[in-house]
């Protein structure tokens, strides 16, 4: 049987939250710590080489005032990277110490892809600039 080559591609984008809806469950047991947990709801919006929507359960452990502390999202993506469309999950963290991002994680979870995406896989990121735009991007393979 020939070997399969994967092409390792590149798709970038932009993106605006539709919507972020904080949610009442919060954990349980309760147990205080120095930053509140809270759990949301996020709706988002790509456009760029990705293009389509996404519905992220999000979870962070942050302080509003300072800026401080470390989120982790699930997301459903239903669209297209590059042309090639379906679906697929992937999950992101990161924390921040008010101005920065550090410790981030950025992963396709595999065997998750539908359509065209079925067997994707990768990496990616997400920035946002100066001017408070959001960036995404993926490196992935299709296989």
């Amino acid at each position: 049987m020939p070997a399969v080559t994967l092409r390792r591609m590149k798709a970038t984008g932009t993106f605006s939250v539709v919507s972020f809806v904080p949610t009442e469950v919060v954990p349980d047991p309760p147990i205080e710590t120095a930053l509140p947990v809270g759990i949301a709801q996020i709706e988002k919006k790509f456009d760029g080489e990705i293009t389509g929507r996404s519905a992220t359960l999000f979870t962070a452990a942050f302080d509003q005032a300072s800026g401080v502390g470390t989120y982790v999202a699930m997301e459903s993506f239903e669209g297209a990277l590059n042309g090639v469309a379906g679906t697929f999950n992937f999950t992101h963290s990161a924390t921040t110490s008010g101005s920065d991002r550090t410790a981030e994680s950025f992963v396709i979870v595999p065997a998750s892809g539908t359509g065209d995406l079925a067997g994707i896989a990768g990496t990616g990121g997400l920035s946002v600039d100066e001017a408070g735009g959001h960036h995404i991007w993926f490196d992935y393979e299709l296989g």
